[in-house]
């Protein structure tokens, strides 16, 4: 059983590249570290399996089964130890956003134009 990439990762309705548009980047990342709160176990600090099971509804992942959802887990567990912390949540959630990751290449084109004008 080979791991899932972000192109056949479960399919949720994709808010990201409109509250990145209104929100910009800052605001953004406050509103993935919300959600990483509504999912995470209190308890332990992370997102584990049973917290995002749980809690998945609130973000609009209705309906996903267990298989989809702990390939979401595996998707996003960098460090390989079974949960999610706020960073790995905030990276697996920009890869779960195609359309944002499309994004990505024009703002670190505006960023560094910026950059340079500003020199």
């Amino acid at each position: 059983m080979g791991s899932r990439g972000p192109a056949s990762a479960p399919s949720f309705h994709d808010f990201l590249p409109a509250m990145a548009e209104k929100l910009g980047g800052d605001g953004l990342i406050g509103e993935l570290c919300k959600g990483f709160r509504l999912l995470m176990d209190g308890d332990k600090g992370v997102i584990t399996f049973d917290s995002l099971k749980r809690n998945s509804a609130l973000l609009g992942l209705h309906g996903l089964g267990d298989d989809d959802l702990r390939s979401m887990m595996r998707e996003g567990d960098f460090d390989g130890d079974g949960a999610l912390n706020q960073m790995e949540f905030c990276v697996l959630m920009f890869r779960l956003s195609p359309e944002l990751m499309e994004d990505a290449d024009s703002f670190l084109e505006d960023a560094l134009k910026q950059r340079t004008q500003g020199l």
